[in-house]
């Protein structure tokens, strides 16, 4: 093989395309430069074998050329380079100058095991893309390689790392493609390859594909952008070189030793604020960024505080995340100050090791490794092998690759457990989801939670620095209704994968021991339902069957207390047969629905369910004093939902504050009936002799109405205060 290359003279490393390009006009991609490159961190046995490995690829890909008509080993070398900058392992470079071979060349996985061993054989498998794929769309077979790729890195990291510098190159040469196929590639870029290099921290990769994208996907938003970018930054210069100057100066003077630069701002990430925000470019490029290095922790706190001495801070905008690290290992402290202007100066403060940690993520782990060690934990890798769990759940490669995408999102959540550990979520995401985090069976087996040691609802969405306790049983098993509101892709894929590991038989036997488990607290047994009353029951629950209505209760879409309590409840009286209280909670025909007449919950409020044998389920508003009580007395509690289609009208109960004068009750009650309500109950309260306080029970048919209602009394001039009763 090596024969077939020419050494021209005066070049250290013969290279199998010709280099007729001279300094400084050559590419970096010339394998010549790589090695020379390499010879900075690798010793020289290592440089020969990443060199062996561009003389196999050469000859593999021997007449092959890219669409800019340049030899196809050119994009390789390319890759190799973006890696090297990273100072990444040489096996890894020479899987990343082999990622095609497979691919795009008759050459076999074996062939590579045998000439360079089975761990760069295993890492360029990972990259390669199927060669045949039983998919009906296209868009099917790019989800099936997508998760052969992410399992391929679950074993081995350095799989994605090739495959962002791989795509990283190609973004960088796009210019070339068809209009609509640079579209499709850009917006893969945007949705699913910049998001992986945030997730796992490598910012340079990931800011370097968000920009490329971006100018492929919306060519003229990012001209209009860069061009209004360049004429504020032409405009401001002076105005940031002398607050750069006054923080150097301020910390000359505090005797710290640090580097000060200006931070760019992102064009992609500016466009992404004015789109979440709703403002002009002016409102959100009207901030100016500098960053400071230093070299330890200590002397970072010490910074923040001569920055909040030069410059005064905005409340509630700081953040430490060296003492509480994001997802993907970011640490540094962030601050917003008030410059000597009036305008906003964010200031980003780390250690240099932070920053390496930043721009590099899990790659900066490679910097001074010269042997085989194993790649160290870190929260990054711990999403890597959550992978896994989401592989398991997830019946198709589509359906894996929407899970991946939902754990991509960047903005986090950060939770405590009771022993004070730190978890991270998306946000948006609920108890049940911190769950998941721990564990799959705490998930699996999760009945209710306590955030600030209160219950809560399993629905509940989490906010930063709640701490969360878990409460199990061990004959638990999730809800099929959780999957309408869990957040992230390990959750969604455990329920599914449990959900669907029960079989119908299995379903028939658990959905009897739970129904009987329930009828025998009330000294009822199955045997013994009469059967009149159990084809009743079947017909209210639209169910063939009690084999299907077993299986029902098995899977988890009907609960064994609210079936049982429909087998046994009596005929209710003709005071308690009300329309409006049958088939508005979702999942309780068949059972004496009542709402409770504390709070007066109406359709569109969050509710839950309090089971009382012999009474049937009685609804009532989260925020119920009566509710808690309930809960810390352990009573039978249900997270329930309203239907979707509701008719009819609900009492709810108003307190209103007016000004005391002549005909004000007729003015109230005449607004009321205006807005096609009824009141129901009214009882007034003098309280200073300027003021009196009316309680009104009034009709509405959900919260849009009562809402409407509200805005209608409030435009009264003598009405002072409104409020809904809840019960308090």
């Amino acid at each position: 093989m090596a024969t077939a290359l020419t050494r021209e003279a005066g070049n250290r490393w013969p290279s199998a395309v010709p280099e007729t390009q001279t300094a400084p006009s050559r590419p970096r991609y010339l394998i010549s430069d790589l090695c020379t490159y390499l010879e900075r961190y690798l010793p020289p046995e290592q440089v020969r074998e990443v060199y062996r490995a561009y003389l196999f690829g050469a000859e593999a890909h021997q007449g092959q050329k890219r669409l800019s008509g340049e030899p196809y080993i050119c994009h390789p070398v390319a890759v190799a380079r973006i890696l090297a900058e990273m100072r990444l392992d040489y096996r890894c470079l020479m899987a990343a100058i082999l990622h095609d071979v497979i691919e795009d060349t008759s050459t076999a996985k074996e062939k590579l095991a045998e000439e360079f061993g089975e761990e760069v054989a295993e890492m360029v498998d990972g990259v390669s893309k199927l060669a045949k794929i039983d998919a009906q769309t296209h868009t099917e077979a790019q989800a099936e390689n997508f998760r052969k790729m992410m399992l391929a890195m679950t074993r081995d990291i350095r799989v994605i790392l090739i495959k962002l510098a791989d795509r990283l190159h190609n973004m960088r040469t796009l210019g070339v493609m068809r209009p609509d196929k640079r579209r499709r590639i850009a917006r893969e870029t945007l949705e699913i390859y910049a998001p992986i290099a945030l997730r796992l921290g490598i910012n340079s990769i990931r800011l370097e594909l968000e920009d490329l994208g971006m100018q492929s996907y919306y060519p003229w938003r990012y001209r209009v952008l860069s061009d209004c970018l360049k004429r504020l930054r032409g405009h401001r210069k002076e105005l940031v070189n002398g607050i750069e100057e006054s923080i150097r100066n301020r910390l000359s003077q505090e005797s710290i030793e640090c580097e000060v630069s200006g931070r760019e701002k992102h064009i992609c990430s500016l466009y992404r604020k004015m789109k979440e925000k709703h403002v002009p470019l002016s409102e959100v490029a009207d901030v100016f960024a500098f960053r400071i290095l230093v070299k330890d922790v200590d002397t970072c706190y010490r910074v923040l505080g001569a920055m909040h001495g030069l410059y005064k801070p905005v409340p509630g905008r700081f953040k430490d995340y060296i003492a509480i690290p994001k997802a993907n290992g970011y640490q540094s402290l962030h601050t917003v100050l008030v410059g000597p202007h009036g305008q906003h100066i964010e200031v980003q403060i780390r250690t240099h090791e932070m920053h390496q940690v930043a721009e590099e993520g899990i790659a900066a782990h490679w910097h001074y490794k010269t042997g085989d060690e194993q790649f160290p934990p870190s929260a990054a890798m711990e999403w890597v092998r959550s992978l896994l769990e989401v592989q398991k759940g997830s019946g198709t490669s589509v359906e894996f690759l929407e899970h991946v995408k939902v754990d991509l999102f960047p903005d986090e959540v950060y939770v405590f457990t009771p022993q004070g550990q730190i978890k991270v979520l998306p946000k948006g995401a609920t108890v049940v989801d911190f769950a998941y985090a721990i564990h799959s069976d705490v998930g699996n087996q999760c009945v209710a939670a306590r955030v600030e040691k209160r219950l809560v609802p399993l629905r509940t969405p989490l906010r930063n620095g709640q701490t969360v306790e878990i409460l199990t049983k061990e004959e638990a098993r999730p809800n099929p209704a959780w999957l309408d509101f869990v957040v992230t892709g390990k959750a969604r894929a455990a329920i599914r994968a449990y959900l669907k590991s029960l079989k119908e038989e299995e379903a028939a036997e658990l959905g009897g021991r739970l129904l009987e488990r329930e009828l025998e607290r009330y000294g009822a047994s199955l045997h013994y339902i009469d059967i009149d009353r159990m084809d009743k029951v079947l017909a209210q629950l639209k169910v063939e069957s009690l084999w299907n209505l077993l299986v029902d209760i098995g899977l988890g879409n009907r609960m064994a207390k609210l079936v049982a309590g429909a087998l046994l409840a009596r005929e209710p009286a003709e005071e308690e047969k009300d329309s409006k209280g049958q088939l508005t909670i979702r999942g309780t025909e068949g059972l004496v629905v009542k709402f409770g007449k504390c709070c007066r919950p109406i359709p569109g409020d969050p509710v839950i369910a309090i089971f009382h044998p012999g009474k049937g389920l009685v609804v009532h508003h989260q925020s119920c004093p009566n509710v808690l009580d309930d809960r810390r007395a352990e009573a039978e509690w249900l997270d329930v939902q309203w239907e979707k289609k509701i008719e009819g009208e609900f009492p709810t109960a108003i307190d209103v504050t007016v000004s005391n004068k002549r005909g004000m009750l007729a003015t109230i009650a005449s607004a009321i009936a205006s807005m096609g309500s009824n009141i129901d109950d009214i009882r007034s309260e003098e309280r200073d002799g300027s003021t009196s306080s009316l309680h009104l029970v009034i009709s509405v048919r959900d919260r849009k109405h009562l809402a409407a209602i509200l805005r209608r009394l409030r435009a009264i001039p003598e009405v002072i205060r409104i409020v809904r009763d809840l019960g308090r």
